[in-house]
This record gives C-alpha cells, structure tokens and sequence, in this order.
C-alpha cells in the first residue's frame, strides 16, 4: 500500500521523526538527575555524554526532511537504548523510543515504499499553453 499523496505523507512522516526525536532529546536530559543519585554518581564523563547525546538527538530534529535524516535518527536509536548502561531506567523508557521508531521505520516503509531514502518530491505542476 502507498499514500495517494506520497509527497505529503513523505513530509507527515517527516514530522513525526523530528518530533521523535526532539522527545528523545528531552528525555536524555532527565537521566543526569536520576545517575546522580546512584552508584559512582554523576561523573563528568557521564554529563557530558549525556549532553552530547541529547545536543545529537535535537539537531538530528532538524534534517529529517534531508535524504539521510531517516537514516541519522535511526544511528541515534542505538546510544540512545545504550543509555541504560548509566540509568536502569532507561532500558525502559530508549526501549518504547526504539519500538516507536521502528514503528514509524515500517510506517514509511507501507506509505513511501522504503523505510530510508529522500521524501518524494513534489512532482511538476503541467505546462499550461501559451494563448
């Protein structure tokens, strides 16, 4: 099954993953508070990983609408679920961003025909004759 308007969707689409993302991002910014509390605490090395985790997942927001937007947010997935090496909370909360990312990868898949890839352009309005 494709989109009757592949172009919109494509664009719908696009929306939804930048808006994944920028949850994702947000989210990545409440574990600091959580690993403080815990263990060997709130390290340098781990503040700084988060935040650049989270700086990655917000700017990852802005190229979902590139041909390669897709495809960056899906690399993000992986550091993201690996968070919960540094809050066992966070098994929980990167598995269900994981799960709805890949259900908006199939989403795309059923509705543009490939998970990754550029949206389709919007295609040429016709030559109106000349009078």
């Amino acid at each position: 099954m494709t989109a009757p308007d592949p172009v919109r969707a494509g664009r719908a689409l696009g929306g939804a993953a930048a808006a994944i993302l920028l949850l994702e991002g947000i989210a990545v910014l409440f574990v600091p508070r959580g690993i403080a509390q815990t263990g060997p605490g709130l390290t340098p090395f781990r503040l700084t990983v988060l935040i650049g985790l989270a700086v990655l997942l917000v700017l990852a927001c802005g190229v979902q609408q590139r041909p390669r937007g897709v495809l960056i947010g899906t690399v993000l997935q992986v550091p993201l679920l690996l968070t919960g090496l540094l809050g066992a909370a966070m098994w929980l909360v990167g598995g269900l961003f994981v799960l709805i990312w890949l259900y908006l990868l199939q989403t795309r898949k059923d509705l543009l025909g490939s998970p990754f890839g550029a949206p389709p352009a919007a295609p040429e309005p016709p030559d109106s004759p000349q009078d």
